[in-house]
Parts: C-alpha cells; sequence; structure tokens
C-alpha cells in the first residue's frame, strides 16, 4: 500500500495519483499477475542451519468457516502455482487466520 505523506501539496498529491492510475498496469495485484517473473527473483527460501533438528508443530484444529476459508486460500495460491504440494514435509507449522472483513491466511513462521 502507498502512502501519501501528509506534507505534500495538494497538487503534488494530485499528481501523483493520477500517475499511479495511468500506471496501475504495471503494478501486480494478485498472485496471478507474477507470470513470467524468474523464480530467482520471487523465491523465499529459509536459512536454516542443516544440523538443527526439525521441530513439527501440534496439528491445529479450525472449525468449518475457518477450515473453508484456509482451503480456499490455498486453492487460490495453488491455481496461481504461488505454492506446490510436498508430500512427507520434515517440519510443520501452523497457518494463521488474520480477520480482515474475512480471513487472510498466513504462516506461524
Amino acid at each position: 500500500m502507498a502512502r501519501i505523506g501528509t506534507m505534500m501539496s495538494l497538487q503534488a498529491e494530485e499528481c501523483l495519483i493520477q500517475f499511479l492510475i495511468y500506471n496501475k498496469e504495471v503494478f501486480a495485484w494478485s498472485m496471478m499477475d507474477l507470470h513470467g517473473i524468474s523464480p530467482d527473483v520471487i523465491t523465499h527460501c529459509l536459512k536454516v542451519n542443516p544440523d538443527a533438528k526439525s521441530v513439527k508443530q501440534k496439528k491445529r484444529m479450525f472449525g468449518a468457516e475457518r477450515s473453508q476459508a484456509i482451503k480456499e486460500e490455498v486453492e487460490k495460491l495453488l491455481k496461481a502455482k504461488y505454492v506446490r504440494p510436498v508430500e512427507y514435509p520434515e517440519w510443520l507449522a501452523n497457518v494463521v487466520l488474520v480477520p480482515n472483513g474475512a480471513y487472510v491466511l498466513t504462516s506461524q513462521t
């Protein structure tokens, strides 16, 4: 999210807003808009000590509404090829649902 400073003149603020509106196609509004970007640029790697012991969190249970929100968000991430399934992971981090009107999915790392 871009914030416009309070010290900016109204003319400069209007100019900036018009510029952003005119160039809105250069912004990624969803994960689906990120196609064609090199994975080297957008891949996140966890730098962990290879000798460290893996720790699994106890699997948390969610109610029906939250489970549905998680399922929908994971389906969007899979469809956008933002995540991929991994079988038998060595560690598990529970998801965290953040109330934001509906729910927003994040990880607990």
